[in-house]
């Protein structure tokens, strides 16, 4: 484990299932099973080292455009792992939450998700975050519309609209932003994720295949951020 100060949330960008799957020969869900291997000992070690927020991009709005059978087998993967890990979750204290728009995810999903977080509701080791049917454009979108609401309703002044305002009525607003940004692969996109929750986090990437990220990876991400400065907007 690492000492010195731990970013309190970290989101992670996946990346690499398809990739790693397509190098061995294998179906691209092949690839996201192995990836969702990966999951619960990161959470496990995240919790330990002291992490209070983990955020993962597991289903964007833009994954809607691949192949029917690929977005069913992601969809029973997501039912699978959830099933299978709940009790896990409840057990080890973590507990499970969602952005994005959930509404449009199957019934049987939302229905899962439901169950999982209610059983952890309780977990106040770590969070669990899964960004479901989540692209920070539709975040932002999602968000004006409900600030126009009210100020429509007389619930809110457009004087009062803030950055800090803004934050409020985006997703995250129960988490705050991320201290550290991880994307495997060693792609250097954000791809519509967290565009506004990003501003002033650390980004580190890491060449290797999510598939293959491990404890110790996590582990380098945390060290490199120990030794920045972060400035926060200042020179």
């Amino acid at each position: 484990m690492v000492s010195g100060v731990i970013p309190r949330h970290i989101a992670i960008i996946m990346d690499g299932n398809r990739r790693w799957a397509r190098t061995r020969g294998l179906s691209p869900i092949c690839g996201h099973w192995k990836g969702a291997e990966v999951i619960f000992p990161l959470v496990r070690s995240a919790a330990a080292m002291g992490v209070e927020v983990l955020t993962l991009y597991t289903f964007s709005t833009e994954n809607w455009t691949r192949s029917e059978e690929e977005i069913q087998e992601l969809m029973a993967l997501i039912v699978h792992y959830l099933e299978s890990h709940a009790i896990q979750m409840q057990e080890e204290s973590v507990r499970l939450e969602t952005i994005g728009d959930i509404s449009k995810m199957p019934s049987l999903v939302q229905d899962v998700l439901a169950k999982t977080k209610q059983m952890t509701r309780g977990g106040d080791k770590i969070t669990l975050v899964l960004a479901l049917n989540y692209g920070s454009r539709d975040e932002m979108r999602r968000a004006i519309v409900r600030i126009v609401q009210d100020v429509e309703i007389g619930k809110l002044n457009k004087k009062e609209i803030s950055e800090d305002l803004i934050a409020s009525y985006l997703d995250t607003a129960r988490f705050g932003d991320p201290d550290l940004f991880i994307r495997t692969s060693g792609e250097l996109r954000l791809s519509n994720f967290l565009l506004w929750q990003l501003s002033y986090t650390e980004v580190y990437i890491a060449k290797v295949l999510w598939p293959d990220f491990t404890s110790e990876h996590l582990i380098e991400a945390i060290a490199a951020f120990q030794k920045r400065e972060r400035r926060l907007g200042g020179t």
